[in-house]
């Protein structure tokens, strides 16, 4: 092993497990990202044995339904760019990516596109 890098997740519970602040920070990013605070995350882990994937998924009673809407047109957006990558399937990546500009559409975080 070259080097080893963490990451670090912290989350802030009430009473009833409930994430009320979230944190991460990343010593090895860029400009070394410390205690940065968020309001969602997505975490996903790919097991290579079973061919499973198991995620975290959390967000802040803070988060609001827009904030929401435009955190996972960012993430499908995001996904589409990493399949592709990974894959090099245009017609499938373009087919995600046609999903993702519908659903921007439908929750109004872009604009919706005018027909021809």
């Amino acid at each position: 092993m070259l080097k080893k890098s963490d990451i670090i997740v912290s989350v802030n519970l009430d009473a009833d497990n409930v994430p009320v602040a979230m944190s991460w920070s990343a010593p090895d990013a860029i400009g070394g990202s410390k205690n940065q605070t968020c309001k969602a995350m997505l975490l996903a882990f790919f097991n290579g044995e079973t061919r499973e994937t198991m995620k975290i998924d959390l967000w802040t009673k803070a988060m609001q339904v827009d904030e929401m809407d435009m955190f996972m047109y960012q993430t499908l957006r995001s996904l589409c760019d990493t399949y592709y990558k990974a894959t090099n399937n245009v017609e499938l990546a373009n087919a995600m990516a046609n999903f993702t500009q519908y659903f921007g559409e439908q929750v109004a975080v872009i604009p919706r596109e005018k027909p021809i």
